[in-house]
């Protein structure tokens, strides 16, 4: 006799969801439709699943909003380290390099991640704590370029919240019209923020 395999049915296979899939189909909702917009109901339907198996993972909304900030600051801290670890000789072009890829409109889903984060913070001591957490870090390992590039310590700090102001500020605007060679605009910025 003959046994045939039986193939997991779609049900069996969508209650598979692990948490690390409800946290990335979290942060997609919240950059789509921003932190009213992340319910537990929308997310499930999203998922293909009822909102019981959301419970299987986590104990409520706020756990699962937790897990959300946890990844997003893990994500910004390790993207930060990457741009920002000091080579000598280097800290010019890693400066220039943090400034490229902070104010690049390539990554708009991360743009929109970022901007709804941070829309969040105004109303959630938590998420605030966790935004001025990945916010204060940024700063600090672009002050350390500055200071290794030369400058002082207080001129690396000012240097540093300007090169962020100046990022997360060009995110929020509509300006491609100008000047009539933006890209040529957004370098002569960036070299007049890491220049003596």
């Amino acid at each position: 006799m003959q046994i045939t395999p039986v193939k997991p049915s779609s049900k069996s296979v969508r209650s598979q969801l692990d948490p690390e899939k409800w946290v990335t189909v979290g942060i997609d909702l919240l950059a789509q439709d921003g932190i009213s917009g992340l319910s537990i109901e929308a997310l499930a339907k999203r998922c293909g699943v009822t909102k019981g198996s959301f419970y299987w993972h986590f104990k409520d909304r706020r756990a699962l909003l937790n897990a959300i900030l946890q990844r997003w600051k893990d994500g910004r801290l390790r993207d930060v380290e990457k741009s920002t670890t000091i080579v000598p000789g280097k800290e010019r072009d890693q400066l220039q390099y943090a400034i490229e890829v902070y104010g690049s409109s390539r990554n708009r889903k991360g743009m929109a991640i970022e901007l709804a984060v941070r829309d969040w913070a105004r109303h959630d001591t938590q998420a605030a704590k966790i935004v001025e957490e990945v916010d204060l870090y940024r700063l600090e390992c672009t002050r350390k370029l500055f200071v290794s590039s030369g400058l002082s310590n207080a001129d690396a700090k000012s240097r540093s919240l300007l090169l962020y102001a100046c990022v997360f500020g060009l995110s929020l605007m509509h300006y491609t019209r100008f000047d009539d060679d933006v890209g040529n605009l957004k370098q002569r910025i960036a070299e007049r923020i890491v220049a003596n």
